[in-house]
């Protein structure tokens, strides 16, 4: 894990805006629905039961402090979110943990002492986000030498919150061990996978009310989806054209008839590599697919992972 210091000193009023070749917009209304899903709240409430830290679901760019009225929020973190200059520094720090993400999380130190880690979160290759934790000291606790030197950053910077409430807060801040941080670190990343198998998941419901052609037409795949299939067969078993149903079930979906298809066998397949005497081979054939090295690319696709790489995360579990 890699532990980087950001620079003290930044300019006013200053915000992180660093693209990173992801469309934010795109992603926008999937990290809603991850946000509000039961899963990603039972998961934020327990974690910060347990840990006393906050954990938040982050777009790729991020104008605020991520942690801003989190009930798990440092103290001492939201007292000098207040000024322009401190909070500068905050999205300082955001920025230098998610600067070129790869699919290893990132961490970081600011100018008080304190690390953040921001964990990526993919839907198959694509970054829609970050799960990011941290305002914790991690190593050594707090020294009156550190404050000091702390304190002064801020006085320079024209701080002006009373520095005796900054100091009880800074010496309240949460000590752990470098191991026991990054073992907290493992944990969300493991959860971040999850995740984004509920990403893939919500990507497969019904956003909004279908006409009924398509509720028909997700069943007849449902049902056939072992099977050779092509757009204009189930077209045919919904009586439309393959014309007209093609342009209805890609507005309806908001995927095309191909890769929806696809999304559907990946999810049965994902199912049937928890029985560990199955071998990859049989469950690529099993969910539809003609070839095993099209079930790998298509797998890879979607979840992100090889299918043995997959296997080989699930406990209990060995690669066949």
């Amino acid at each position: 894990m890699e532990v980087r210091v950001v620079p003290a000193a930044l300019p006013e009023g200053h915000l992180w805006n660093k693209g990173t070749g992801v469309n934010e917009g795109e992603n926008k209304q999937l990290l809603e629905e991850l946000s509000r899903s039961r899963i990603f709240t039972d998961y934020q409430k327990a974690f910060g039961e347990a840990t006393g830290l906050p954990l938040a679901l982050r777009p790729v760019e991020a104008w605020q402090p991520v942690h801003r009225d989190n009930p798990q929020e440092n103290p001492f973190c939201a007292l000098i979110a207040k000024t322009s200059r401190t909070c500068a520094a905050c999205l300082e720090m955001q920025e230098s943990i998610a600067e070129n993400p790869g699919a290893n999380p990132r961490s970081a130190t600011c100018f008080a002492g304190l690390t953040e880690t921001a964990i990526p979160l993919r839907f198959g290759h694509h970054l829609i986000g970050f799960l990011q934790t941290g305002q914790v000291f991690v190593g050594d606790g707090p020294t009156a030498e550190q404050f000091a030197k702390t304190a002064r950053q801020l006085l320079d910077w024209g701080f002006k919150t009373d520095l005796g409430r900054m100091e009880e807060a800074w010496f309240h801040t949460k000590v752990l061990s470098r191991e026991q941080y990054e073992a907290m670190v493992r944990l969300i990343n493991i959860f971040a996978q999850h995740l984004a198998v509920v990403g893939n998941q919500i990507v497969l419901q019904e956003r909004n009310a279908e006409p009924p052609v398509i509720v028909r037409a997700k069943q007849f795949i449902a049902d056939h989806q072992d099977e050779s299939m092509s757009l204009g067969q189930v077209a045919k078993a919904v009586n439309t054209s393959s014309f007209y149903f093609c342009k209805l079930f890609k507005k309806a979906t908001g995927l095309n008839f191909t890769d929806y298809v696809s999304r559907v066998r990946i999810e049965k397949a994902k199912n049937l590599l928890l029985n560990p005497n199955t071998r990859i081979s049989e469950v690529a054939f099993a969910v539809g697919f003609q070839s095993l090295t099209h079930f790998n690319r298509i797998f890879r696709k979607v979840v992100g992972e090889s299918p043995t790489d997959y296997r080989r995360r699930l406990p209990g579990h060995h690669t066949h």
